[in-house]
């Protein structure tokens, strides 16, 4: 039986992180195991910045955004001497089985430590939405609700000055929170990088690849339709960007020129990483973290625990890196449909 049991965030932070180190933690004691907490992600593991855990190291943090174990990124431990390192300071400390909370960076790593024997569970925590292997991944809720609420609070100035805003919010190469944000603030118009146009016809073609061009989508298209809208009494607009396609202040400025409105551009940046997680990442947090308890509890590692129509699963690490998450074509649409 798994004696001695680590755990790291690692990685971006994302709210929720907190919740999912408590399960993992009271969890592992309540099953007789003894709990490491490893501060900095594989930056902690490579200087032995651990610490033992108990159930008060992890009272009253469930509510807390950030991660009370901090995280950081670990260029070394990308290389084959820092793992070899990393896995020689779980043997000297007698920890047998590690948690990853991370995205996809960091489950490559728990892979490089489960190939040399180390049993890794990894965890999806990552506002963006955008590990294959799962329907949801920690933090994704509470970003969406906080750029929700900033949006909210910008459409009331943009209402009160009769403006554009053009928002741009997180999500690296995935457009999840733009999307949902768009639709949740009644955007006239979401930028996102799932869905690209032809750069002659301006026509959307699929969701295939990445936008590459310096102002993206067809701005003319965009513009003509406020005017339209503007001559029918609509007096403001909120255009939503996923950072991945980003300009937005180029957006503001050409949106201002072909209409004649005028066009401030506001990124939201990292204050959506932050913040009180919502009851949905609790829960999951929560869930998935007694369930990598579970596995490890088991003698099983090298995988990434995941969330498939409301049920907690779980995948080879390889298997689950190798994936590709399918785009919610359907909603795209729905949002095209209903905007302006």
């Amino acid at each position: 039986m798994i004696k001695n049991i680590g755990v790291l965030t690692s990685g971006g932070d994302a709210p929720g992180m907190n919740a999912a180190v408590r399960a993992v933690v009271r969890a592992a004691i309540s099953k007789g195991m003894n709990v490491y907490g490893i501060h900095r992600g594989y930056v902690g593991l490579l200087t032995g910045d651990i610490f033992k855990m108990d159930e008060k190291s992890v009272s009253d943090i469930i509510h807390n955004g950030g991660t009370v174990l901090y995280t950081a990124r670990c260029p070394e431990f990308k290389t084959k001497e820092g793992v070899a390192k990393a896995k020689a300071k779980c043997d000297e400390l007698g920890i047998e089985g590690l948690v990853v909370i991370g995205g996809d960076g960091s489950f490559r790593g728990a892979a490089d430590l489960s190939a040399m024997g180390m049993l890794c569970i990894g965890l999806p925590g990552t506002i963006d939405n955008d590990i294959a292997c799962t329907d949801y991944t920690i933090g994704f809720d509470t970003a969406m609700n906080t750029a929700m609420d900033l949006v909210d609070k910008l459409r009331d100035t943009s209402q009160s000055h009769d403006r554009i805003s053009v928002v741009e919010v997180m999500g690296r190469w995935a457009g999840h929170i733009a999307l949902r944000t768009g639709i949740a603030c009644g955007a006239s118009a979401v930028a996102i990088p799932e869905i690209p146009f032809d750069e002659e016809t301006g026509i959307a073609c699929g969701a295939t690849d990445i936008i590459t061009k310096e102002v993206p989508y067809d701005l003319d298209q965009i513009a003509q339709t406020m005017l339209k809208k503007k001559a029918n009494g609509k007096q403001n607009f909120v255009v939503v960007v996923a950072e991945s396609i980003g300009h937005a202040h180029e957006i503001a400025d050409e949106l201002q020129k072909k209409t004649g409105i005028e066009a401030r551009a506001t990124v939201l940046g990292h204050v959506q990483r932050g913040g009180r997680p919502t009851v949905r990442d609790r829960v999951e947090a929560t869930r998935m973290g007694y369930y990598a308890v579970e596995l490890l509890e088991k003698g099983i590692g090298n995988r990434v625990v995941g969330i498939k129509d409301s049920k907690i699963v779980d995948f080879d690490i390889q298997e689950a890196l190798s994936m590709t998450k399918p785009y919610d074509e359907k909603l795209h649409h729905i949002c095209e449909e209903i905007a302006f």
